[in-house]
This record gives structure tokens, sequence and C-alpha cells, in this order.
């Protein structure tokens, strides 16, 4: 697969990339050269090993899952004009 210059400009214009017309041929190559690296990475095999979340094997830290109410919210309806049993008292909005 190869980019020609027709698409390297429209891919600037999807990224909102100012590019000059004398950068063209420049990014055509690189990109170009990040395809074939990408083909050349398809002919590796890789069948029967494992994905990796890391290069060096590792257990996921874990908490316990629990709900709570964050222990905060004496602290969080300090701070309304007015609450009622840990809540906040709003005005009537609909009748």
């Amino acid at each position: 697969m190869s980019v020609d210059q027709q698409t390297v400009r429209r891919i600037a214009r999807l990224a909102r990339i100012a590019v000059t017309e004398d950068d063209v041929p420049h990014l055509q190559g690189e990109l170009n050269a990040i395809l074939s690296f990408v083909e050349r990475l398809e002919e590796v095999n890789v069948e029967g090993v494992e994905p990796m979340t890391s290069v060096a094997p590792m257990a996921m830290k874990k908490r316990q899952d629990g709900v709570t109410d964050g222990g905060y919210a004496e602290a969080i309806i300090r701070n309304a004009p007015a609450t009622e049993d840990q809540f906040f008292l709003v005005p009537k909005v609909v009748e």
C-alpha cells in the first residue's frame, strides 16, 4: 500500500494540520515508510503468543469493590444553604 500526494493533502486536512506544497513529497515518503513497516509486521508469526498488557509480567492491583457514601456527606452539605437529612433542599420548580 502506498500513499499519493492527494492522500497526503487529505490526511493533513482531516487532521487539521497546515501542510505546504513543499512538505507534501517529504510527508508522502514518511507515510509510505510507516506503511511498509506495518506491512512487514504483518509477516511476523504470532500464533500461540498470548496478548500482553506490559512487557514485564505483573498482577493487576485490585481493591475491594464496595458501595459507600464516600465519607464526605457532612463536609459537602455544610456548603448548602438548606439541607434535610443529608440532602440538599431546593425550591420547587414544577407544579
